[in-house]
């Protein structure tokens, strides 16, 4: 039996769930919450334990913006010694080590203490949050889990935890999320399915989640039904990687649902869509359903790029589906089309002539900078050339690898590709 078999068998305990802050150059709020430890906890709390949440992100949030999101407050950090070249400034984004001190003391106090984490290359913060654990709560048992601590589990081992979560030993699932264990949540976040049936080279959903695994309709009806209870929810975002796989079958019941239960809700998907799968009656149905913020999955039109995304889109598909989805009535500020840089392999002027011809369609481009993922195949290939990769996943980070560690993209260039999308400063100014 696993550990996170064991932790979930336990009753009448107090757990406490802990999303720690974030230390990076940017972050946004993408419809974030820190799904896998709230499935922990709402089933945890089924069983008839106690549980708690500190979210050190929504707990730190100053700004509303669009979609029920939040921006959160920053603190600005020196450097890690990796990044101290970078001339960029680093910060703590979330609740200071003060605040989330007080908060964690004003909670009850618990039998065990679980902890997630996110991106390898925030580990910083995870480390600083396992100190801060271990000051307010001295002799309680600490466990790190998520997608760090999958990925890189010997480096996870010297964070400080009492216990780390490693790959394969898959979170339990309630039916629904505990979005009430947030005191005024804005959003909710709803999957349809668990994994995905592609095989990008690039990605990891095959290794959080090796098995892609469809939800029973009437799981995913009750999931919206307890989460839209929660608190003032206007929006819902998707977490799906594959939303619109054998969509006659799940996504197209799943529309006449919310149509018919939630005609004012609001739903997005930051996670890119198949463009394949947008004929004019699936981008029909999502405008009918409330579907308002897109994100289409194109990477790129050349060969290498579209064969290392499991040649699932094209340029054909692409320009039928901005086709449809205009008919449809979305407009180009509804709707952002990722494009791959700094891949190894990847041929810059490639991914200048995806920029254009996403433009040349009406589309929004969104550059998206490659993150080496430990266990994927392209982090193989990019570990030939860059086994500094393997010693610190602070080199894991998108804003840092292309144009710092690897050099495939100088950053003068990387800034000119932001430029031509209409993001960089020259379109803004």
């Amino acid at each position: 039996m696993g550990l996170l078999e064991k932790i979930s068998g336990l009753s009448g305990r107090t757990v406490l769930g802990v999303n720690p802050p974030v230390f990076d150059f940017a972050w946004f709020d993408l419809w974030s919450k820190p799904v896998g430890l709230l499935n922990i906890l709402g089933h945890l709390r089924a069983r008839g334990n106690q549980v708690f949440l500190v979210d050190s992100l929504y707990e730190a949030r100053e700004k509303a913006l669009s979609g029920g999101r939040w921006k959160v407050r920053r603190e600005r950090l020196p450097k890690p010694d990796a990044y101290r070249d970078i001339p960029r400034h680093y910060h703590r984004f979330g609740l200071s080590p003060e605040e989330l001190r007080l908060r964690l003391m004003a909670a009850p106090r618990p039998d065990l203490i679980l902890l997630t984490s996110i991106m390898t290359y925030w580990y910083p913060a995870v480390f600083e949050t396992v100190r801060i654990l271990r000051e307010v709560f001295p002799n309680v048992p600490i466990v790190l889990g998520g997608i760090y601590a999958t990925l890189c589990p010997e480096h996870a081992a010297g964070s400080g935890a009492d216990y780390v979560i490693g790959p394969g030993e898959a979170s339990p699932r309630p039916a629904v999320l505990p979005l009430d264990l947030y005191d005024r949540p804005e959003y909710g976040v709803a999957a349809t399915s668990y994994g995905c049936p592609m095989r990008c080279q690039y990605c990891a959903s095959s290794i959080l989640s090796p098995v892609f695994q469809p939800r029973p309709l009437q799981d995913i009806f009750a999931d919206l039904a307890g989460q839209a209870a929660s608190g003032p929810v206007r929006d819902f975002a998707f977490y799906d990687d594959a939303l619109l796989w054998e969509r006659e079958k799940r996504f197209y019941p799943l529309c006449e649902h919310i149509q018919a239960t939630y005609p004012d809700l609001n739903f997005h998907t930051p996670n890119g869509l198949s463009v394949a799968m947008l004929d004019q009656k699936c981008c029909r149905l999502m405008r009918q359903t409330g579907f308002r913020t897109l994100r289409l999955s194109l990477e790129g039109i050349d060969a290498y790029t579209n064969s290392v995304g499991s040649d699932k889109s094209g340029p054909q598909s692409y320009g039928e589906a901005v086709a449809n989805l205009t008919a449809a009535g979305y407009q180009p500020e509804d709707v952002e089309t990722y494009i791959l840089a700094g891949l190894p392999g990847q041929n810059i002027d490639d991914i200048e002539r995806s920029i254009d011809f996403v433009k040349s369609l009406g589309g929004r481009p969104k550059l998206c900078e490659f993150s080496p993922i430990p266990g994927t195949r392209l982090y193989n290939e990019a570990l030939k050339s860059d086994p500094l990769l393997a010693t610190e996943p602070l080199w894991h980070n998108n804003t840092v690898y292309a144009s710092y560690l690897s050099g495939r993209i100088p950053p003068s260039k990387l800034q000119a590709l932001k430029s031509q999308t209409g993001t960089g400063p020259k379109a803004i100014a």
